[in-house]
């Protein structure tokens, strides 16, 4: 079973991508900020990790994909960000972080079931 952890500040979209997710053949963990969520995929070593890239608190989503990136413990995570900002400077720096995906809000639930079984397929 793929371990997928979820990193989102609100409540409601959480709870939405978790109920996405339930349905499917996944072992679920959740986080409300960056640094919780960084601790947690340290502990919990995810295949998958879903990620908000505006979030309050001392780490934002893009550092905790770098950071997530860097670390050898961590390295095969893949990482999606999460996230309304759709520029193109802003997928350029979710790139430069080291995500291997990126979903501008509000995406459908199929979409994410898609992009989680094609980068959990590669795994």
């Amino acid at each position: 079973m793929k371990r997928v952890l979820i990193v989102e500040d609100q409540p409601d979209i959480r709870k939405l991508i978790h109920m996405t997710l339930e349905f499917e053949a996944y072992e679920i963990h959740e986080a409300a900020d960056g640094t919780t969520g960084l601790r947690m995929a340290q502990a919990l070593q995810p295949d998958l990790m879903l990620l908000d890239v505006m979030m309050p608190g001392e780490l934002d989503g893009l550092q905790v994909c770098q950071r997530v990136k860097h670390d050898p413990a961590l390295a095969h995570v893949k990482v999606v960000l999460l996230t309304a900002r759709g520029q193109a400077r802003d997928r350029e720096a979710g790139g430069k972080a080291g995500a291997d995906e990126y979903l501008v809000k509000p995406f459908s639930p199929l979409q994410l079931i898609d992009t989680i079984e094609k980068l959990t397929a590669e795994a």
